[in-house]
């Protein structure tokens, strides 16, 4: 039932946890609006419920309080329009990477055009590698094989759960650089979980912070200036990425 006119929004959400017979609340409260074609970080220390509020908006997990709604309609399992890129990439080691690219698309039975196909490459600079195995490329070729797999199925929503996190930072930057570039040329909206303030003000128009203490959002910083590859130079970058240092110090 349709419930919001909003693209997304999370309301009052919690998620407890049952472990070893007692409960554990991970989310308490957490409200969030996400305009089409927008960007959003999330940061906070680990065990804040980061990944849990990614899995919960991708309808991976139920929450056991409030709701989210995605364009109009409350979520209640996985969206087809959502595409979710975890950190240690998804990709199914027995099988070669151009089978890997395309098995989201197959599994939604998506009609795949080889001239899209061979767009969504070129795009990502992975051309030529759909004989190896995921095994035989470097991180930031699996990291794009799996950014190219969640592409093909045309989402509006994109979810990264530290999708960078286990590369080294030049090619970090690199990929940080071609998130933009997509986001940039497509219609999307993109959440990203992200441990690196860096990345986090790079990436994120808006920048949450979870904290253990109130199981929820302890702070909101906005971040209009990112967007472009020279942002990283740009004064107001090293201010706010000192702002919110300090606001992640204060949680520790």
């Amino acid at each position: 039932m349709a419930s919001s006119g909003k693209f997304l929004t999370v309301a009052g959400l919690s998620k407890s946890f049952l472990n070893a017979g007692r409960t554990s609340l991970v989310l308490d409260g957490i409200d969030l609006d996400l305009e089409f074609r927008d960007c959003v970080s999330i940061v906070g220390p680990s065990g804040c419920g980061k990944t849990t509020l990614l899995l919960a908006i991708a309808g991976l997990i139920d929450p056991t309080g409030g709701t989210i709604t995605f364009r109009g309609d409350r979520i209640s399992g996985p969206q087809h329009r959502i595409a979710l890129v975890l950190q240690h990439y998804g990709l199914f080691p027995w099988k070669r990477v151009g089978d890997n690219i395309t098995l989201g698309a197959r599994l939604q039975r998506i009609t795949l055009s080889g001239e899209k196909l061979a767009s969504v490459k070129k795009e990502l600079d992975i051309e030529g590698l759909d004989h190896f195995y995921p095994a035989q490329l470097s991180g930031g070729q699996r990291q794009r094989v799996a950014l190219a797999r969640a592409l093909l199925l045309n989402p509006v929503m994109l979810l990264l759960d530290e999708p960078f996190a286990a590369i080294d930072t030049v090619t970090r930057e690199r990929l940080q650089n071609s998130l933009l570039s997509v986001f940039a040329r497509r219609k999307f909206s993109f959440i990203i979980v992200t441990h690196n303030i860096e990345e986090a003000v790079f990436l994120g128009r808006r920048i949450i912070v979870l904290g253990n203490a109130q199981n929820g959002i302890a702070a909101v910083m906005d971040n209009p200036d990112m967007g472009n590859s020279d942002y990283r130079n740009d004064p107001v970058f090293f201010q706010r990425t000192t702002e919110l240092r300090n606001i992640l110090e204060k949680l520790e």
